[in-house]
C-alpha cells in the first residue's frame, strides 16, 4: 500500500482549518458583506438618480406621469434594499454545496441584475411605466410574503438552513425566484437595451442553475426533500 506523500499529509490540516473557518460565525458574517454592500451601493446610485429627476423634472409634465416616474425609481430602490435586508437577516447554514461552480452561479445570478441600473434609463410611455412599476411592486410584495415564510432560511449561495414546505412552498419549490424575477423584468423595462436584455437572459440561466444546486444540497441534508420534490413543480404549478 502506497503511503501518502508528505505534501498530501501536510495539506490535510490546512483543509480541516479551512472547513472549520467556513463553519464559523465570523466567516458567515463576512460572506454577507459583499452582496449587502453591492445592493446598498446600487440603491444609493438610484437615490441620487431620484433626487436628480425630482430637481430637473419638467414642470409641465402631467401629474400622473410624474407620479409614475417617481414610483418607478422608488420601487427599484425598495427592491435593492429588500435584497440587502434579506442577506443580513438570514440564519447560519446546516450544509453547503461543494465546489466553486455553485458559488460562481449564485454570485453571477445575484449580482447581474443590480448592475442593470447602471445603464442609461429609458423614457417609457405612460402604459409601459405603469406595467414596469406594477411588476416591481408586485414582485417586491410577493418577495416579502415569501421571505416571511422562508424566515432565516434565506440563502444567496446554495446552502441548507431549514426545509420549508408550507404556505406558498406547497405550490412550487422556488417561489422567491418567481417573485424576484417579476421585479427584475420590471426593472429591466426601465433600462431596456440589447445589453440589458442579454444580461437578463444570462441572469435567468444562472438562476436556473442555482435552483438545481440548491435542490442538490437540500436533498443531501433533508431526507424528506425527495418526497417534497416529487409532489411539487419548480416554478410554475402543474407545468415546470
Amino acid at each position: 500500500m502506497k503511503n501518502p506523500s508528505p505534501a498530501a499529509t501536510a495539506s490535510r490540516p490546512a483543509r480541516l482549518d479551512l472547513a472549520r473557518l467556513q463553519q464559523s460565525r465570523a466567516y458567515d458574517a463576512l460572506m454577507r458583506l459583499p452582496m449587502t454592500a453591492w445592493a446598498m451601493f446600487v440603491a444609493m446610485f438610484q437615490v441620487i438618480d431620484l433626487q436628480h429627476y425630482m430637481a430637473k423634472a419638467d414642470p409641465a409634465l402631467p401629474d400622473t406621469v410624474y407620479a409614475i416616474n417617481i414610483a418607478m425609481r422608488m420601487s427599484g430602490i425598495a427592491f435593492l434594499i429588500l435584497i440587502a435586508a434579506s442577506v443580513l437577516l438570514r440564519g447560519r447554514p446546516a450544509g453547503k454545496a461543494r465546489g466553486i461552480e455553485p458559488r460562481v452561479s449564485a454570485l453571477i445570478g445575484t449580482f447581474l441584475i443590480p448592475a442593470i441600473v447602471l445603464f442609461p434609463r429609458r423614457e417609457l410611455s405612460l402604459a409601459a411605466g405603469i406595467v414596469s412599476t406594477l411588476l416591481i411592486l408586485t414582485g417586491n410584495a410577493l418577495s416579502l410574503y415569501v421571505l416571511s415564510q422562508l424566515g432565516r432560511s434565506f440563502s444567496v449561495m446554495a446552502e441548507a438552513r431549514r426545509l420549508v414546505t408550507t404556505g406558498v412552498y406547497r405550490i412550487v419549490r422556488h417561489p422567491l425566484y418567481v417573485a424576484e424575477e417579476l421585479a427584475v423584468i420590471g426593472m429591466v423595462m426601465q433600462f431596456l437595451s440589447l445589453w440589458t436584455a442579454l444580461l437578463l437572459a444570462a441572469q435567468i440561466a444562472f438562476q436556473l442553475r442555482r435552483m438545481r444546486n440548491e435542490e442538490t444540497i437540500l436533498g443531501e441534508i433533508f431526507p424528506e426533500y425527495d418526497a417534497y420534490k416529487s409532489r411539487t413543480k419548480r416554478l410554475i404549478p402543474g407545468i415546470y
